[in-house]
Parts: structure tokens; sequence; C-alpha cells
């Protein structure tokens, strides 16, 4: 089907055939309410604390490449594992999961921005100076107790740095809580009136997820960590052993937010997925609604699963039990989406394209952290391989090769309609090819680590462990250098790019019926609901007519 046949079908005239105004540089280093502007905002500044994390990253496994402490001492290690983790979850995946809904939500609805525009604007403001305040911790003695921040350890070593890292994750925190209000009350109330909620995409339901958790679980670290707080500052006993405090009721705390906090991480780019899948296979989604309460299933039995963390630290054996039945009870909406994007992919036009070689590298190793996730739900086992690297290489394959390499999937497809133009597919396709080798060197290998029993977070470490851990920092390395033909690719194309036009995927969701960047008021127009376009008997993803489009455009007008 050509460009224009499509742009007639999924696209109108904006503004009559004027261009549509657009933003100018300046107003992203703004406090602006538009939430395409604050989408950017959000994924530049992810981005720059992906690469820092990720340096930190790379000195970790410089460091652990022999048995020695020759790279950093043990103190620093320790300073090194503990902002990397904290990083990465809280200023990297969370934050960029943000920047997708920021920019998505109000166009997949139809939407001219979030319902509270202001609220959005300040959820991100308290981003940059959380972020800062943590990365100045490393002047007066980065924390060293890992991102779980157990006491004791961290009521008794890095005061300064333990206090500051609280009250910046108290920030983000605040910004996530503020961010999933938005979220959830535009997706509700600021649809489109012909868009049920049984035709909004599958991202929205995904946020939906997604926004509950926050909703319900950050507000419990919260307070944890104000606890934990008080215990450090002032001197109370709620978490110290010391003084009759118990630091078993910090880590439920703690664990409540944190095991959702996995898939806080992961619905969003679960949606993206489904939402990636069926464009760049040319069929519909399989499973629609399947897959939009399998979400919700997610967060539902996510909110219960929290102590299977907890195994070793004396639960009683009948918790222990709930606790490894719900573990393994929420792999069953985990496998229904597995299997619906398989189903999707199975028999389809596959255009092996970059988002969708990140697309299909993410459902592979997700699958690899999901199986190995059903391991540690089982008692037994989770007792034989706590705190050793087999929980490393299960954590990564979930984040890394679940999270990350879904939002790279994700920021391949959506770059032609942010930025205008379209990217680079051989850059593109290279840095997939990195990322995925480097992922699989790095972390395969670290299952077997585990189950010889070599722990996680340290430095020093047996000499017969070493070969294993030289490959895994080669896989690192890999995984480091994929990131340039990633930085090349983004700028080059924004710059040298082919304009992309409004529809060039010719996906059917709304965000492509406007101009590509979008108009600063998204729509000109109510934009033509086509979500479900096998209500007209016709799978339009596989039109090949001008004729087809322009009798199929006129019936659904006349639906309209």
């Amino acid at each position: 089907m050509s460009t224009q046949a499509t742009e007639s079908l999924l696209t109108k005239d904006s503004g009559q055939g004027k261009e549509p105004k657009q933003r100018v540089w300046q107003d992203y280093f703004t406090f602006n309410t538009d939430h395409k502007v604050i989408g950017i905002q959000y994924m530049v500044t992810s981005f720059v604390f992906y690469f820092i994390g990720g340096a930190l990253a790379g000195g970790i496994r410089t460091e652990l490449a022999t048995p020695a402490s020759d790279f950093v001492d043990p103190e620093t290690y320790n300073r090194l594992f503990t902002m990397h983790g904290t990083i990465m979850i809280f200023f990297w995946i969370i934050p960029a999961g943000a920047a997708f809904a920021n920019y998505l939500i109000p166009l997949m609805i139809g939407a001219e921005d979030m319902a509270f525009p202001r609220l959005n604007a300040v959820a991100f403001w308290m981003v940059p100076p959380g972020s800062l305040l943590l990365l100045s911790s490393f002047f007066f003695g980065a924390p060293e107790s890992g991102w779980t921040s157990y006491p004791p350890l961290s009521l008794i070593s890095s005061k300064v740095g333990e206090g500051i890292w609280i009250f910046s994750l108290l920030v983000i925190g605040t910004s996530s809580i503020l961010g999933a209000i938005n979220f959830l009350t535009t997706i509700l109330k600021m649809r489109i009136p012909t868009m049920g909620i049984y035709q909004m995409p599958l991202f929205c339901w995904s946020m939906i997820a997604t926004s509950a958790l926050v909703l319900i679980a950050t507000p419990v670290l919260a307070a944890a960590l104000i606890l934990l707080s008080f215990d450090l500052i002032v001197g109370t006993n709620f978490f110290n052993p010391a003084g009759g405090g118990d630091p078993v009721v910090y880590q439920h705390m703690f664990w409540f937010y944190s095991h959702p906090a996995v898939y806080i991480m992961i619905l969003p780019f679960f949606g993206a997925i489904s939402e990636i899948l069926p464009v760049h296979a040319r069929k519909p989604i399989f499973g629609y609604r399947a897959i939009a309460y399998s979400s919700l299933a997610i967060a539902f039995l996510g909110l219960i699963v929290w102590a299977h963390h907890m195994f070793s630290s004396g639960t009683p054996g009948w918790l222990r039990m709930f606790f490894m039945i719900t573990t393994m009870v929420i792999a069953v909406p985990t496998g229904i989406k597995v299997f619906s994007w398989c189903a999707t992919i199975w028999g389809g036009k596959i255009s092996f394209n970059s988002s969708m070689l990140f697309a299909m590298g993410f459902i592979s190793a997700f699958l690899i952290g999901g199986l190995s996730g059903v391991m540690l739900a089982s008692v037994p086992f989770d007792i034989h391989v706590h705190d050793t690297y087999f929980v490393v290489a299960h954590l990564h394959y979930v984040l890394f090769g679940g999270s990350v390499l879904g939002l790279f999937a994700g920021f391949y497809h959506w770059y032609p309609k942010v930025t205008g133009r379209m990217i680079n597919e051989t850059l593109g396709k290279i840095h997939f090819f990195l990322t995925f080798i480097g992922l699989n060197i790095t972390f395969l290998p670290m299952h077997q680590l585990g189950l010889l029993g070599m722990n996680r977070r340290v430095a020093l470490y047996d000499p017969k462990f070493q070969t294993l851990n030289i490959i895994c920092t080669v896989g690192a390395y890999i995984m480091a250098v994929s990131t340039l033909p990633f930085i090349i690719n983004v700028l080059w194309s924004l710059k040298r790019g082919a304009k992309a036009g409004r529809n060039p995927w010719r996906a059917l969701t709304l965000e492509w019926q406007t101009s590509s960047p979008p108009a600063i008021e998204n729509f000109a127009e109510e934009p033509i609901l086509w979500s479900e376009p096998y209500e007209y008997g016709i799978d339009s993803y596989s039109i090949d007519s001008d004729q087809q489009v322009e009798a199929i455009l006129a019936e659904v007008k006349a639906d309209v």
C-alpha cells in the first residue's frame, strides 16, 4: 500500500494543509506543561543516568575480572554497586517508562494533554534535583549497604551518604506518585467519546496497572525510608536490633514496594511490545482482552509475592508456602502475554527492522528471566542459591533483557513520530546485535557462578570463579560498546534521517493520525478511532490496494 493511501486512511490534514506549529529547542529547558515536552525531558534525563549507571557497571565488572581487589578497594566497590543499582532502577528504568507514558498516552486516546498539566511538570522537575542529590553523595561518602539498604548495615556505615540516599529516593518516589495520578486520570477520563475501554491501546492498559502499583506500593517504601532515617539521624530503634528494633520489618516494608517495582519497571514495556509486534508483523494482536486482563492480574498478584525475597530470613514455613505458590501463579498471566505475542508473530509478514529485533530479543531474554524466576519461587532452590550470582543473573535477564530491550524497541518504533525523521536501520541493527550478544555473554554465565556458590556483592572471590568472571566482563564491555552506534544513530538521524511522514509504519493507533512530530495541540480535530479494523470484515494490516483503502475509509466515516 502506498504511503499516500496509508495517510488517506489513517490521518487527516492538520490545519487545512498548513504546517502544524512545533516547539522550539528552548522549550525543552523550561517549566513546560506540554506532555510531549515533558516526555522528552524524562527520556533525555533518564538516558543520562543510563550512561552513568552503565559506567558504574563497567567499574564493577572491571574489578571482578580478577579475584583480587586490584582496580578499586572493597569500600569503593560497595559504593559502586549500591549506586549502580539505585540509579538503574530509580533514575533510569522508572523515569524512562514515565517518558513513554507522558508522550504517548494523550496521543493514543485523542486528548490534547494530560489531565493535570502543571502537576505533570512538577513531577518531572522533581527528578533532576533528586538525581543530583543522589550523585552528590559521592562527595560525602556514598552509601555502601546496597540498593536495598538493609539495617543494621545501613545504620553503621556512611551515615551522611545514607541520609542523602534516603532523601533522594523520597523525592523520586513523590514524583512517581504524582505521575501515576496523572496517568490514571487521563486514561480513565479523557479518551475521545468513541473510545471505550476495549478500544484503548494495550499500552494504556499496562499504564493503568503500573499506576495502580505505584499508588499502592510507593507510600509503603516512603514510610520505611522515613523510619530508617529516624533510626539513622535521631537515634530511634524501629529497625535497629541493638535497641530492640526489628530489621525484618524493614525488609517486609521494602519488598512490599520493591517487588511490585519490578512490574512498575516492566509493565510499560509489556504495553509497548503489545503495540509494536502487530505493526511490524502486519497482523492484529492475538488475544487483546487476555493481554489487557493479564496486566491487571500481574498488578494484583505482584502485591502478594514480596516475601519470596525473604525465604532465608526466618519466615515461618506456612508463610513460605503461601508466597511460593503466589510467586509461581504470577507466571500464568505473564505466560499469557508471551503466548499471545508469539501467536501475533506466527505467520505474520515480519519486518526485521531495529524495533522488531529488539522486541523479539525482549521476548527471548525475558523468557529466560521468567523461567529462572519460577525456579527461585521454589523454597528449597531459593535457599540454596540465595545471595549468589544466580539471583544477579535472574534480575538482569528480567530488567535488562526485559525492560531495557523493550525500551529500545519502543524508542526505535516511536522515534519517527517524536522527531519526524527515520532512524538509520543499519546502525540500529548493529546496536541490537551488540546489545543482545553482550547481554547473554554477561549474564548467562552468572547462572553457573551462582550454582557453584559465588556470592554476590563481594569484590574478592575464590580464584576458581575467575574464568567465568572474565567472560562476564568481556560481555559487559560489548554492551558498553553497543551504546556508541546508538548515540551516533540518534544524533545523525535527528539531522540527516529521511523524513518520516505521519505514519511510516502504517500503524493503526491514534498517535499516527497527527503530524510527525505532533503539533502543539496534538490534533486539529477529533481523530477517527481505528483500533479494531477486524470489525469491518477485513484485515487492515494486509490492505494492498488504494481502492480498498478508500472504500474502507468511507465505511468508517459513515459509521462514525
